[in-house]
């Protein structure tokens, strides 16, 4: 007897449907065909001893399993509830009509238990659009792919009751979530708060403007200032994620398993690898292509702790997604896209022992040595980079003061309107959103200067001998310092404040 159940399978962040043609017939044998990694040819024994310990058995006789498209590699462990309803029901154990109006996925336990899939989600999403009627999966993936409407979620923990579902009809609790509803409640601040900042107002004004406008920031300064602490509360100033943004997150998150009873990830990501991090791992990849930490934290924010101990390749790596916001991955067979539109912070020493012209430092290191350490960044990364800002340590009146600093929720006003005049700017461009997105023909038309701003603009290129790169993103950042004032024009007082946050343009930072 010939039947066919549903599976499904990601590419990237999307989901394809995969028809599992189940054929039962005389003879003995087992052949699962249609490019099957190791884990789904390793099935059958899972699923033997799941069936057997629930009162089932897979039959002695000629079993052929097809997974269609053939010529498509299928991966993980997530098609053993598929294949094993697919041989009860060609193998005549369990009539079920309706078979092939759900998709079915899980991984099994010998004693018919289910084990958590990966990308829940995007294939509910596809479910759906294919006009499935329902999505039988682990009860631990049913609220990540509750998010999508209009198709029946049923969350389950043991291969049993799929079995009861189908063959003797009893209802199964559909797993429902509103998910507009469950998104503004989710909409809390994180636990990291700037109030808890003493001093420092010039870092949080820098803060501020990069939130305000997304663009990628590098705090320079020695141990102890404060570099990590102000990085970690970035993300509590920037703007609350839109409904779109959210599901996005959530996408690529479910894809590498890191969702599962959260539902919709409703807080912006950030991430923050440690410096041994590989290539690989930080734009994604590998023999099955998944993503990477610049992926994961789409939306959010990847912070890079002490950026010249990073691998050279490493850094440079990220030129192009940090340029495109999207990393696309090659393969003989298939390519891969994930988006990665983040903001990059990253922090660093000035120089090896950590001080720069202290004379009372600890430790002093040569200008040679200075200059070796900060050669490990290249200047394409660094252009790319639009904030480059010296951090001082905190004198001790400051840290001693009892007082409380501007809270992120106040900060964050600011930030919400002026994304909102920049959201009104850039209704017509489908990929611009703010600021830092801007193009070359972008800013020619949304930064145009007057005489005396740009003679300003001209000497500071000439002193400090910067790229054209380095001028587009002058002018981005007084874009959005003019923004944060309600300032249609930009002017020469905002031109001077972002030639200011070129730290590592000037003389006596990279020579």
């Amino acid at each position: 007897m010939l039947t066919k159940v549903y599976g499904s399978a990601v590419f990237g962040v999307d989901a394809t449907t995969i028809t599992v043609e189940v054929n039962v017939d005389k003879g003995i044998g087992y052949h699962l065909v249609g490019l099957p990694d190791n884990a789904i040819k390793e099935s059958n024994y899972r699923i033997a001893a799941a069936l057997k310990n629930n009162g089932y058995k897979i039959p002695g006789k000629k079993i052929t399993i097809n997974m269609a498209p053939a010529d498509m590699r299928k991966e993980g462990s997530a098609y053993d509830l598929t294949l094993a309803v697919g041989i009860l029901v060609a193998s005549g154990q369990l009539e079920a009509e309706e078979v092939d109006k759900y998709l079915i996925m899980g991984e099994l336990s010998l004693d018919g238990s289910l084990q958590p899939i990966k990308g829940a989600l995007p294939i509910a999403i596809q479910a759906q659009k294919e006009g499935f009627k329902g999505f039988i999966l682990p009860k631990e993936n049913a609220k990540e792919a509750a998010v999508v409407n209009k198709l029946e979620i049923y969350g389950v923990d043991n291969i049993e009751e799929v079995i009861d579902f189908f063959g003797e009809g009893k209802n199964l609790e559909p797993t429902i979530l509103d998910t507009r509803a469950e998104f503004y409640k989710n909409l809390e601040f994180p636990e990291f708060d700037f109030a808890d900042v003493k001093g420092q107002e010039s870092i949080k004004r820098c803060m501020e403007i990069a939130a305000a406008g997304g663009h990628n920031i590098i705090l320079i300064g020695p141990p102890g200032a404060g570099k990590t602490m102000l990085a970690k509360r970035l993300p509590s100033i920037l703007p609350p994620m839109t409904l779109h943004e959210a599901l996005e997150t959530t996408k690529i998150h479910s894809v590498v398993g890191k969702v599962k009873n959260m539902g919709l990830m409703c807080q912006r990501p950030f991430r923050s690898p440690h410096h041994t991090i590989s290539d690989v791992a930080l734009v994604g990849g590998g023999a099955y292509p998944q993503p990477g930490e610049i992926s994961l934290a789409h939306n959010g924010v990847l912070f890079l702790d002490e950026l010249p101990e990073f691998q050279r390749s490493v850094l440079e790596v990220m030129r192009q997604p940090l340029e495109d916001r999207e990393v696309t991955i090659s393969r003989a067979r298939f390519t891969v896209t994930y988006p990665s539109s983040f903001m990059l912070v990253a922090s660093m020493n000035p120089s090896p022992g950590g001080y720069f012209n202290d004379p009372d430092a600890p430790v002093t290191t040569s200008p040679a040595e200075m200059q070796r350490y900060l050669g490990k960044i290249s200047g394409p990364l660094l252009d790319r980079i639009d904030i480059h800002i010296e951090v001082t340590p905190v004198p001790f009146e400051k840290l001693s003061d009892e007082r409380k600093g501007e809270s992120s929720q106040e900060i964050r006003k600011r930030v919400i309107a002026a994304r909102e005049v920049q959201t009104k700017r850039f209704t017509e461009f489908d990929n611009v959103h703010y600021n830092a997105q801007m193009s070359t023909k972008q800013i020619r038309e949304f930064c145009k200067l007057d005489d005396a701003s740009l003679q300003l603009l001209k000497s500071a290129m000439e002193r400090l001998n910067l790229s054209a790169r380095a001028y587009d993103r002058i002018l981005k950042v007084a874009r959005t310092i003019a923004d944060l004032e309600q300032s249609g024009n930009v002017t020469g007082n905002h031109i001077s404040e972002a030639i200011q946050y070129r730290s590592l343009d000037r003389e006596g930072w990279l020579g």
